[in-house]
C-alpha cells in the first residue's frame, strides 16, 4: 500500500471523507495502491498544537462526530502535539487532554516534538502510536539515523532530505520513515526555526484567548503575522521547489526503493490547493477533471439546488 497522510482533519473533514468514501466506492480513479492512512491537525484552539496556529474554536459535538466519522471508515485522526513552546506548565490544559483522552482508542495517532510532551502522552496515554515530527527539524545524518532507531511509529522527515537520493537509498527503516511531498516553506529556509516558535506562541496565546483570557500577557500579540513572504503561496507554486516531490517520482523512484509513507501538506490552506493536491497526489491523470468536477459540485452546491436542477 501507499499511504497517504491528508492535511486538516478538522478543517477540512467534508473533503477528506468526501475523497476517503470515493476510494472505497470508485478506486479505479485512483493511482494503484493508494490508501488514505490518517488526517492530521487538531481541535483548535489546542495549545499543545503545532507547524501551524489553528484559530477559532470547535463546536464541543464536532469532537466526538468527526473522531467517530474518521474512525469508522478505518483511518487514524492524528493530533499534531508538537508545539515548541509547550512546557510543563502546560500540561495540565483541560481542552488537549480532554480530546486527547476521548480519542485514545489505539487506533488514532499523536505527532511529538518536545520531550516534556511526549513524556507527558506515553505515561498518561499510553495507546497512542507516536509519530515524530518534521518540525524538529533533524537535518544531522547521524541524528536522523538515531532518530529512526527509537519507539515511533513513524518519523517525518525534514523536507530538505527529499531529493537526497544518496541518502535516501541508504537509510534504514524505510518503512517507518514518511516524507513531506509538497512543503510550502523555501528549501533551506534559515527562518523556520523562528517561524515554528511564533506560531507555538501564537498557539498559546489563542489558547488563553479562548479559555483562560486572564493568562494573556500582551493582546496585540494576537493580531500579529510572522514576516514570511510564501504565505499566499498556492499548491502549484511548491512544484518548483526543489524539494518537492512529484507524483511520478512517488510511484517510480520512492516506492521502488522501499518508501510507502508519504504526508499532503496543506493543513489550514485554501480548499482550492489542498483539492489540487489531492487530485495531484491520488487521482490518475486521466480522471482528474471528473474528479474534481464532482468533489466541487458535491460539496459545493447546495442540496437544495442540486434537486432544482434534477
Amino acid at each position: 500500500m501507499i499511504n497517504f497522510h491528508i492535511p486538516d482533519f478538522s478543517g477540512n473533514w467534508r473533503m477528506n471523507l468526501y475523497i476517503i468514501d470515493l476510494l472505497a466506492k470508485h478506486p479505479e480513479y485512483f493511482y494503484d495502491g493508494v490508501r488514505i492512512a490518517s488526517s492530521y491537525g487538531c481541535f483548535p484552539p489546542s495549545l499543545w498544537n503545532g507547524g501551524r496556529t489553528a484559530v477559532g474554536t470547535i463546536e464541543p459535538p464536532m469532537v466526538p462526530f468527526l473522531i467517530k466519522e474518521y474512525n469508522k471508515r478505518g483511518v487514524p485522526v492524528r493530533f499534531t502535539y508538537t508545539n515548541p513552546c509547550v512546557t510543563k506548565e502546560h500540561l495540565s490544559d483541560k481542552f488537549c487532554n480532554y480530546v486527547t483522552k476521548m480519542a485514545e482508542n489505539g487506533l488514532n495517532e499523536i505527532i511529538v516534538n518536545v520531550p516534556v510532551l511526549e513524556e507527558y502522552i506515553r505515561k498518561t496515554y499510553p495507546k497512542y502510536p507516536l509519530i515524530s515530527s518534521t518540525v524538529k527539524q533533524i537535518e544531522n545524518l547521524s541524528q536522523l539515523r538515531a532518530e529512526l532507531e527509537k519507539d515511533y511509529k513513524l518519523v517525518v522527515l525534514d523536507y530538505n532530505w527529499n531529493n537526497r537520493f544518496d541518502v535516501l537509498e541508504e537509510l534504514p527503516h524505510k518503512d517507518k520513515i514518511e516524507l513531506l511531498v509538497n512543503a510550502y516553506c523555501t528549501p533551506a529556509c534559515k527562518r523556520r526555526k523562528d517561524h515554528y516558535k511564533f506560531l507555538g506562541n501564537l498557539q498559546i496565546a489563542k489558547s488563553y484567548e479562548a479559555f483562560e483570557p486572564a493568562k494573556i500577557k500582551n493582546k496585540n500579540f494576537l493580531n500579529k503575522e510572522f514576516p514570511c513572504p510564501n504565505m499566499n503561496m498556492c499548491f502549484m507554486d511548491t512544484i518548483d521547489y526543489s524539494t518537492h516531490i512529484s507524483a511520478k517520482d512517488i510511484y517510480e523512484k520512492y516506492v521502488p526503493m522501499g518508501y510507502s509513507n508519504f504526508k499532503i501538506e496543506g493543513r489550514l490552506m485554501n480548499a482550492v490547493d489542498i483539492l489540487e493536491s489531492y487530485m495531484y497526489y491520488l487521482i490518475k491523470p486521466e480522471c482528474r477533471d471528473k474528479v474534481r468536477n464532482h468533489t466541487l459540485k458535491d460539496l459545493l452546491v447546495p442540496k437544495a439546488e442540486k434537486r432544482l436542477h434534477g
